[in-house]
């Protein structure tokens, strides 16, 4: 079996933050292939502790927004997913696990919107108690839920060049 490793890599280097979306709908259909990718995230014992709001009208995408310190796009994006984790699912009921789970669905969600064209923004929400408090009672979650990420997802209105963040400063090997 043969891959491209190098255009795998390129791939995921070529996913970049997207803050500004052009005009157009996403599909229901759409929206379910980006959940299945989230839900395909490796999770601690199986708990799979991950629950998702998906957000469409506009009025509760522009208070969300409102709610974010830097979360202006959210208000022009199409589509809000908002990624919770219910802490009564989670292995151990941790919230360490909770989060780690959460983390890797939210990147599964952006690398998904990668591939099919779309464009997308992590925001993060968890652990700001402003933020989290503003996002329970705007979705009216419930106590064991916890907002721990919101994703801007809509048409790129931007293009922005692959690149990596990589820094042999930050590598350590075998030991610190």
């Amino acid at each position: 079996m043969t891959t491209d490793t190098d255009g795998a890599l390129q791939f995921i280097l070529g996913r970049r933050s997207i803050r500004v979306f052009a005009p157009g709908e996403i599909s229901e259909e759409t929206v379910t292939k980006l959940l299945q990718a989230a839900m395909a995230a490796p999770s601690a014992g199986t708990a799979d502790p991950w629950r998702f709001v998906v957000v469409r009208q506009r009025e509760t995408l522009a208070r969300i927004a409102a709610a974010l310190p830097f979360g202006r796009m959210l208000a022009s994006a199409s589509v809000g997913v908002v990624v919770c984790g219910d802490l009564e699912a989670a292995h151990d009921r941790q919230e360490s696990y909770l989060l780690q789970d959460c983390s890797a669905a939210t990147e599964n969600l952006l690398l998904a919107a990668h591939s099919l064209g779309l464009g997308a923004c992590w925001l993060g929400v968890h652990p700001r108690e402003d933020r989290v408090g503003k996002l329970r009672g705007l979705l009216s979650l419930p106590e064991s839920v916890i907002p721990v990420a919101c994703v801007a997802i809509g048409r790129p209105g931007e293009k922005k060049e692959p690149r990596t963040r990589f820094s042999a400063a930050h590598v350590h090997r075998e030991r610190w």
